[in-house]
């Protein structure tokens, strides 16, 4: 299977997906880290991709998304973006909204939280 055809079965098949450096539970890399500690915490239930362990992905999903850095965030198997973008989304409840409209559970009070600590 090529690399594109595991990257578009895995965005497929998932509501969520964050293609990360690490693990949601041992993110290795701060950007990372911040985008799956957003989404850990706003209990959003989502598959994490190694692209650290398969230098193919790790290059595919640049070539996938035509996007450059990791990690990358995908809902719905549309891709969302990158770290800045998803902090000016939580920020802004912009990611609240993507996950309402798109059926993704979320913890309404804990985006509140983020939004507060960081206002």
């Amino acid at each position: 299977m090529t690399a594109e055809t595991q990257i578009k079965e895995t965005v497929t098949a998932n509501d969520v997906v964050l293609f990360m450096k690490g693990t949601k539970s041992m993110p290795q890399c701060g950007f990372s880290s911040r985008v799956a500690g957003v989404l850990n915490f706003m209990g959003v239930d989502f598959a994490d991709v190694n692209v650290l362990a398969d230098d193919e992905i790790r290059q595919g999903i640049k070539d996938y998304s035509d996007w450059p850095t990791i990690p990358q965030l995908y809902v719905k198997g549309e891709f969302i973006g990158g770290c800045d973008i998803i902090t000016e989304m939580t920020l802004s409840g912009e990611l609240d909204t993507l996950f309402a409209d798109q059926g993704v559970n979320f913890d309404k009070e804990a985006a509140d939280k983020i939004r507060e600590a960081n206002a």
